[in-house]
């Protein structure tokens, strides 16, 4: 599997060490974030990996800001992505479980580093249900998309 992650200025600390994480755990990386602390928008680092994902250049993605929060609402801003921001395990396996979410989100200055791989790793190992119920929520939400 191949993985995206992308980071704002205040998580490069984080997104290094989760990056060493997965790569120790054989998964292929693509950094499309920024490896200095200068300043660096979030809405920019996750429309790239947005756009990363949408273009098949990697299968899921991680993108992590200060909260999580703004890089998450910038993923989502593109049609096709489901970006779930997570500050636990369980939530992580369950977007990718029931909503077939194809982006991560964390926050630097939220979730320690062994909390940060928990999540990834979690996120990562869990595969999409599949279900009638799970394939009609996820059409409804992108008959939302094509209706805005």
């Amino acid at each position: 599997m191949k993985v995206g992650i992308a980071n704002d200025h205040s998580a490069v600390e984080l997104k290094n060490s989760v990056l060493k994480h997965l790569q120790e755990k054989g998964y292929e990386v693509v950094n499309y974030g920024t490896d200095t602390t200068e300043a660096f928008d979030y809405p920019l680092a996750g429309s790239t990996i947005s756009k990363a994902i949408l273009n098949k250049e990697v299968d899921l993605g991680i993108a992590i800001c200060g909260t999580g929060v703004g890089i998450s609402i910038a993923c989502n801003k593109h049609k096709g992505i489901r970006a779930c921001c997570c500050s636990e395990a369980t939530s992580a396996r369950l977007t990718r479980e029931h909503n077939n979410s194809n982006v991560i989100c964390f926050g630097a200055r939220i979730v320690s580093t062994e909390l940060a791989n928990d999540i990834v790793d979690a996120f990562l190992s869990t595969p999409f249900s599949n279900g009638e119920r799970h394939n009609r929520r996820i059409q409804q939400l992108a008959e939302i998309e094509d209706r805005n």
